[in-house]
């Protein structure tokens, strides 16, 4: 793990402590991430010039908190989600709930209010209008002051509302110049305030508690402490509905998924609750302590476990893995959420993809015995294979898990051990001769002496072999010469290929670029040095669109992302740029795929052609 970098966490705390904001719990690549890209859209080099710039200028606080804090909502996003919700969920919360009780709903993280007004419109459309006025709060926080100002208006452009349903639009909104604002009289059930998941008190006795793409964005002790709070802020029976990234896996003893592939879990009851009466919400504050301390120390003991292991879940996504995973096969957290059949460990070692739907179906293990895994050059591992499937306690399927127990030394000890059986029938039959040999010692010393005489005889021709050995080896030397020989003259056929190709890319009359698949500049000809006016080496290793030249390369984005994302056919475009002397021209790019064997997009070919007032090549074919 990366140590922390000192500026930044001293960055952070001046933002706790001069505007209230703590993000001390996010997770810190994505948060460098972030203020690095503010930073540089101010020109400041590092976090110390960055805190003096945010203090002699009090503006950039609110631009910074608007790149740290990602907005992204939409109404209803994810429509399957919100239609099992709308389906199955709320109407089974209703029928717990005693007639005319209220209901009471909190939408943490709500943005600019579309998740809020969209938990408004659903209950709205299942309960009918009168009664969702007379029994349903909608709690709607966040950090955000910017945000929750916009909510507050509820008015929205039609961009905003482009996937909304035609009778719902009409039905839930009045047209307002240009805009579309939400229905007053529901307005009023709708409460926004701010309030800080990570430091504020959680609003309490909730129904449904919606916190979608939040979580995601802090690190695993702040997500605890969050979840803690999340179940504290629900009542008994109380719902947890959120976003796809985010499955719980690891907080059991709070939630229980009643939808895990939607994301959509239950409050799990405290231990000391009981049938005749419910007194808190949660257990006693050491309780829940030593109840959190136990699931941090599950999550370390899988995760420092000598055994390499791997969980699914029951849709065959990466839910878990080790260090010990990622050293024997480089599954890391960076594959969390990915499919198994993606990674090169669904089928090496081993083919296991089918194993693993075998024993989600079978709900039983499955065992692979002596699978031999080439680590590393010249090191074999000996590997057995559990497959495990999760079942729940209603026998529904949670997922399954993979163990890799390294049984090398077993294998090399059964080795040693067949050995040694052998070497030891070898000591018997020798013994049993060693017998017969003692019976013959007499005539055996008879023989010495002639023996001793073909001693000599024996010592020269000895001699003679390791002469003949001498000469195989200065043999095998002589033969090394001539490999290395060859691969020098290898080296130099090489060389010259890289300068024909070097001569073929100067030769070309268009201007030829090559991108890899992070868009960095790996080939760059004379031509376009000529049309652009940037050489080579300012070229080469450059992101292509951070080149200032006259060509508006963030245009030609949408083409490379499609070529490398396995579009078969090369993009072509004609844009408006500006040579190198400053003479407006039309360019005809054309966008062509760096392939593999394999077919896939290596990277992207960039032809750079400048074309006349008829539309033609100025420049040869």
């Amino acid at each position: 793990m990366t140590q922390p970098d000192p500026q930044f966490e001293q960055l952070l705390l001046y933002l706790k402590e001069s505007r209230g904001f703590d993000f001390t719990g996010y997770k810190r690549s994505s948060l460098m991430r972030r203020v690095g890209r503010r930073m540089a859209q101010v020109s400041v080099p590092d976090y110390a010039e960055y805190l003096d710039y945010l203090e002699v200028h009090p503006e950039e606080f609110t631009a910074l908190f608007n790149t740290i804090l990602i907005n992204v909502t939409s109404f209803f996003r994810d429509v399957e989600a919100w239609d099992h919700l709308r389906t199955e969920v709320i109407p089974a919360l209703l029928a717990a709930k005693e007639t005319g009780a209220p209901i009471r709903v909190w939408s943490a993280g709500c943005a600019s209010g579309e998740e809020a007004y969209s938990l408004a419109i659903m209950l709205s459309e299942i309960l009918g209008v009168d009664e969702f006025r007379h029994r349903v709060k909608i709690y709607a926080t966040d950090v955000d002051e910017e945000g929750l100002t916009a909510a507050r208006h509820a008015s929205y452009s039609e961009r905003d509302l482009a996937g909304m349903p035609p009778e719902l639009l009409e039905r839930y909104f009045e047209a307002s110049a240009n805009r579309h604002v939400f229905r007053k009289d529901l307005r009023r059930s709708v409460i926004f305030g701010r309030n800080d998941l990570v430091q504020d008190a959680p609003i309490s006795r909730i129904d449904l508690l919606v916190c979608r793409n939040a979580l995601m964005y802090f690190n695993a002790e702040t997500q605890s402490r969050i979840l803690s709070r999340f179940h504290f802020a629900l009542g008994r029976g109380g719902v947890l509905f959120l976003g796809k990234a985010e499955m719980l896996l690891s907080h059991a003893n709070l939630f229980t998924p009643i939808d895990l592939k939607r994301r959509i879990f239950r409050k799990v009851l405290p231990a000391h609750a009981t049938t005749g009466g419910y007194l808190s919400e949660m257990p006693p504050a050491l309780a829940r302590d030593e109840l959190v301390g136990l699931d941090r120390l599950r999550g370390e003991a899988f995760t420092a476990s000598p055994v390499a292991q791997v969980v699914l879940t029951s849709d065959g996504l990466v839910a878990l893995s080790n260090r010990q995973a990622e050293t024997m096969f480089g599954v890391s957290t960076k594959d969390l959420g990915r499919p198994f059949r993606d990674l090169d460990l669904s089928y090496r070692p081993v083919e296991l993809r089918g194993l693993i739907e075998q024993a989600q179906v079978e709900r039983r293990m499955h065992r692979l015995t002596d699978v031999e895994f080439l680590r590393a050059p010249g090191e074999t591992v000996h590997l057995e294979v559990q497959i495990n499937p999760l079942v729940n306690n209603d026998a529904s399927l949670l997922g399954v898990s993979l163990i890799f127990l390294d049984v090398t030394a077993a294998y090399r000890l059964q080795e040693d051990l067949e050995h040694a059986n052998r070497q030891l029938e070898t000591a018997y039959e020798e013994l049993q001769s060693t017998n017969e040999e003692l019976e013959t010692t007499n005539e055996e010393l008879q023989s010495t002496v002639e023996e001793l005489e073909t001693t000599n005889e024996e010592l020269q021709s000895t001699n003679e072999e390791l002469e003949t050995m001498n000469e195989e080896l200065q043999s095998t030397n002589d033969e090394l010469q001539s490999i290395n020989d060859e691969l020098r003259d290898r080296t130099g056929e090489l060389d010259t290929a890289n300068a024909f190709l070097e001569a073929i890319l100067t030769s070309l009359r268009a201007g030829v670029a090559v991108v890899d698949q992070d868009m960095h500049l790996q080939a760059w000809n004379r031509r376009a040095e000529d049309l652009w006016g940037l050489r080579r080496d300012e070229a080469v290793g450059q992101h292509l669109l951070n080149l200032d030249i006259g060509l508006p390369t963030d245009q030609l984005r949408p083409a490379i992302k499609r070529v490398l994302t396995g579009e078969p056919q090369p993009q072509e475009l004609t844009l408006p740029a500006v040579n190198r002397r400053g003479r407006a021209i039309d360019v005809r790019v054309v966008c062509s795929a760096l392939a593999r064997d394999n077919g896939s997009a290596l990277g992207v070919i960039l032809v750079m052609d400048p074309t006349g007032d008829d539309g033609q090549p100025l420049t040869a074919p």
